[in-house]
């Protein structure tokens, strides 16, 4: 089976989408789900921002399956002056809907005890452990849906990847072994 590569176009319009429980859910795409979130910085919060990469790169070594609950394909922080001020873009590829995203974020900065990033940002409700639908609405006050999204292997998830690259170390091990 060949897989190609896919675009898809997604429109502008949500009205016709499918509703989940903290509003509409963008369809899956050749890259699979995610979004982008701009929002602005706290002041003098950059160095925070700045550090807390440091504490999610630390924890990924420390225990490399840390954040495997949110299926995410890649993540891309992002800090810019757009002139009025300091501001932070998340952009984030994953497998689940935006719904079980953000539950499943939530859930698991709750559980390790690690905060998130996003106490830095302005708006960021202050009960975001115990108010996920607070935490939804800033999600989607500060989301920039994309209009366009490509995959040069669509619709693919992060486990099938991850199983085929083990598929082909062991094929590579065994041909190693045969020489």
């Amino acid at each position: 089976m060949e897989i190609k590569p896919q675009a898809m176009a997604i429109p502008h319009e949500t009205d016709h989408l499918e509703q989940g429980k903290y509003g509409p859910i963008y369809p899956r795409t050749p890259a699979n789900y995610g979004f982008t979130i701009i929002a602005k910085v706290k002041p003098g919060r950059e160095q925070a921002i700045r550090e807390y990469g440091k504490t999610i790169e630390a924890a990924v070594k420390a225990d490399p399956f840390v954040l495997a609950p949110l299926k995410l394909h890649y993540l891309r922080w992002v800090l810019f002056d757009v002139g009025s001020g300091l501001h932070f873009m998340y952009q984030g590829i994953f497998d689940t809907d935006f719904d079980k995203y953000l539950e499943d974020a939530v859930a698991l900065f709750v559980k390790t005890g690690v905060t998130t990033v996003f106490v830095n940002l302005e708006g960021w409700p202050e009960d975001w452990k115990t108010n996920i639908e607070a935490v939804t609405t800033f999600f989607r006050q500060h989301q920039r849906p994309s209009f366009l999204e490509y995959g040069e292997y669509p619709y693919v998830t992060a486990d099938e990847i991850k199983k085929a690259l083990n598929v082909k170390s062991a094929l590579s091990e065994m041909l190693d072994q045969m020489q």
